[in-house]
């Protein structure tokens, strides 16, 4: 493989201590390309799993973002601070809560839920980050915004520290959680370490460890994954296989709706979506991914051909 070249989807396994730009810094050397990017970020102080997507397969991430996730972290009770992690310095103090108090509160925050992201995130304000607006010490006003919790366990607590496990959906913040979860307990919290164990199917353990040593290419170009069927299912995202015929058309974007048989494959349409397009077989290798077609108002349209020169 050619470095140059490299395209495809890296499970990788970031540290504590260093941000998800410096992360991705890193794959950028390995591969000598700019055409780096992720599906989530990590906050500087979290651990966890990155799905990093490179070369053509940048273009792959509107589609491949929108997934769930699982997380384990640590809440210290008793002191907030003010970006609700432990590099903020404190803004609030509480009283440490029971056990009981904890567990009362848990059911408040499963389910579909409406959660205020912190001040210092990522999220867009009068289009600036509000991070930096944070830090430039403007006030913002951060509206809550609906997330959904599928799974939240109380797993260990130790006051003033809790443990905690959640299955969330995109866009939810564990440090706006953390936060929640302390004041519902009539406490005040911070969340002091996180690790993201999952994103959809894909677990951290089958992620590759973000090398330290100077030569990373071989490290990081080994466990380059080309995009294929098993990482459509993995991601939950629905994809069908075309002939031959049918990818030569798609390539030279020729008009959808005549060429979609949706019955040859026993592909079903769930409604409005976007859908995977692998070659099905024959003289273009079996599995090759063509691109991401979208099926909008019963029409069929381009998303991206993956497969075009």
């Amino acid at each position: 493989m050619t470095t140059g070249e490299a395209s495809g989807l890296l499970l990788l396994n970031k540290r504590p201590g260093i941000t998800s730009f410096e992360a991705l810094g890193v794959v950028k050397k390995a591969f000598s390309t700019n055409k780096v990017g992720h599906t989530g970020t990590l906050d500087k102080f979290a651990a966890g799993l990155l799905l990093v997507l490179v070369g053509k397969a940048v273009k792959l991430a509107p589609w491949f973002s929108g997934t769930d996730k699982q997380y384990e972290g640590v809440i210290r009770f008793g002191v907030e601070t003010d970006t609700l992690d432990p590099e903020g310095v404190p803004v609030a103090e509480g009283e440490i809560p029971a056990r009981e108090a904890l567990e009362k509160a848990l059911p408040v925050f499963r389910g579909d839920i409406l959660q205020t992201p912190p001040a210092y995130s990522a999220v867009h304000v009068a289009g600036k980050r509000a991070s930096k607006l944070a830090r430039n010490g403007i006030a913002v006003a951060m509206p809550p915004r609906p997330v959904s919790v599928y799974a939240l366990d109380l797993c260990a607590y130790e006051p003033p520290l809790a443990r905690i496990r959640v299955h969330c959906s995109k866009g939810t913040y564990i440090r706006s959680l953390a936060r929640d979860m302390a004041r519902a307990a009539g406490s005040r919290g911070h969340l002091v370490s996180l690790n993201r164990t999952h994103i959809a199917g894909f677990p951290v353990s089958e992620a590759v460890d973000l090398p330290q040593e100077a030569d990373t290419s071989v490290i990081l170009g080994g466990a380059l994954k080309p995009i294929s069927p098993p990482i459509f299912e993995a991601l939950s995202l629905p994809y069908m296989l075309v002939d031959d015929d049918a990818v030569r058309k798609m390539i030279h974007g020729k008009p959808l709706d005549t060429l979609i048989d949706e019955g040859t494959v026993g592909y079903e349409t769930p409604g409005d979506s976007a859908v995977g397009v692998f070659c099905a077989r024959s003289s273009i290798t079996a599995g090759v991914f063509v691109g991401i077609i979208e099926k909008k108002a019963a029409r069929w349209s381009y998303g991206y051909v993956y497969a075009r020169p």
